[in-house]
């Protein structure tokens, strides 16, 4: 028992006014007080205990956060450069694309080049014997003669310019197509767009591969007139859709399908508050289990080597960044439509 409680008893047992059954009922009571504050003693060593235990815990969670939080910090830098890295890399891979798509191009410009250059030149040759011919008229006295002439001079002048011009809108084109986007968008004509490309296309495969051949189809809404975008973005997207499909139906005549004409058409529509452009082939189609993947960056549905991977993944992010869809229809072994949808505003 403790020991004022002990005491407190031994004065009371001597005490000889209290009678026996007060004694043990004081007894009684002091014994209680006594288990009560062994027990509290327990209780309080016990926390002790607990209190001493969990600093220590808390002391190594703390030294363990620490570490997580280092660990964490060095992690975020290590992600932190592996995406610049990518960034980077993703920005190689867009430019590899354009270039690998300007290749394509480069046969076509040069067979659309070669065209107004050859009109001009012929031109060139005709009026400068026109020159002479003035000259002679003028020495001659015979004016009425060299007026004539210096108008058909006039006018040669007048389609070499129309020619030059031709032949610098196509490298203007060119250059658009190579440079990186500034991202501002313009008032285009789309159905002229459209229709460049597809002439570029045809000719670069056609320079690349003389036994290619294909009709070509096109049906323009000129109702839709001019629209703001950024057009060597969406010029992009048309010459790859082009490209492809010119690819599928190079494919399917490969088969020697007996009846076969490889036909691509490309067409614009203007439906409400939305400009649609498709092209359209009638090529090999897409197989089903490839649908799910066609607009995943680097899937391919062309032989290793015959593809980035990455045409339709850029051209799907280029018709988003519009506020558009690119849509597709398909049925293999018949052919595929591909289909670019831009607001109006």
């Amino acid at each position: 028992m403790n020991q004022h409680l002990q005491n407190i008893l031994t004065i009371i047992q001597q005490d000889e006014s209290l009678t026996a059954e007060q004694k043990d009922s004081i007894a009684k009571s002091l014994k209680d007080a006594n288990k009560e504050l062994e027990i509290t003693a327990f209780k309080l060593d016990r926390t002790e205990k607990v209190k001493r235990t969990t600093a220590i815990l808390l002391e190594e969670t703390i030294e363990e956060l620490e570490q997580k939080r280092k660990a964490i910090e060095e992690t975020n830098a290590a992600l932190t450069q592996s995406l610049e890295e990518l960034k980077a890399a993703q920005a190689q891979l867009i430019q590899s694309e354009k270039m690998a798509s300007l290749g394509e191009l480069t046969a076509g410009i040069a067979h659309e080049i070669q065209n107004p250059l050859n009109f001009v030149n012929n031109f060139s040759d005709v009026s400068t014997e026109l020159v002479d011919e003035m000259n002679e008229e003028i020495d001659k006295g015979n004016l009425e003669d060299a007026k004539q002439i210096a108008q058909d001079l006039k006018q040669n002048l007048e389609k070499i310019n129309h020619h030059g011009k031709r032949a610098g809108d196509i490298v203007k084109g060119m250059l658009q197509h190579s440079r990186t986007s500034s991202g501002q968008k313009e008032l285009t004509d789309i159905n002229a767009l459209a229709d460049e490309y597809l002439r570029l296309a045809y000719h670069g495969l056609r320079a690349k591969d003389k036994t290619f051949n294909a009709a070509m189809k096109t049906d323009y809404d000129e109702s839709i007139g001019l629209i703001k975008i950024i057009p060597q973005d969406i010029g992009r997207v048309i010459l790859n859709l082009i490209t492809n499909a010119f690819y599928a139906v190079n494919e399917r005549k490969k088969l020697s399908v007996e009846g076969y004409e490889p036909v691509v058409s490309v067409s614009t529509r203007k439906d409400n508050n939305t400009n649609e452009i498709r092209v359209k082939d009638n090529g090999t189609g897409i197989p089903q289990k490839a649908l799910d993947k066609i607009f995943q960056p680097f899937f391919t549905t062309k032989p290793t080597g015959q593809g980035t991977g990455l045409g339709l993944s850029l051209s799907y992010d280029i018709v988003k960044a519009h506020n558009g869809e690119l849509k597709m229809e398909t049925k293999e072994g018949e052919g595929s439509e591909f289909i670019i949808q831009i607001p109006t505003n």
